[in-house]
């Protein structure tokens, strides 16, 4: 899965322990909840942490739901399951990699 590397220019915001934003952890980084999309830290300011194209989460035998342990974070008009370090998406009867 790749991310874009999309600037969020007017983030003044610096997010961080405390900081009152949900942290999510993905992949090599720490992603922060913010108005609806994930900003990450890279090179001294914040991206926006997106994935690019559409990948489907192969073999997930697990249905997420509002009881199945797992912690949510809103984004855009859906919400993501955070799972195994990474966040799910439910689309169109299977779950995409976020």
């Amino acid at each position: 899965m790749t991310t874009l590397h999309h600037e969020h220019p007017t983030h003044q915001h610096a997010h961080g322990a405390g900081c009152g934003h949900q942290a999510v952890p993905h992949g090599d980084h720490v992603d922060y909840a913010h108005d609806g999309h994930l900003h990450r830290e890279h090179s001294g300011h914040w991206d926006e942490c997106e994935p690019a194209g559409h990948t489907a989460h192969e073999g997930h035998p697990h249905a997420h739901g509002a009881d199945c342990g797992h912690d949510t974070v809103r984004h855009g008009d859906h919400v993501d399951y955070l799972h195994d370090g990474h966040r799910h998406a439910e689309h169109d009867g299977h779950y995409d990699d976020h």
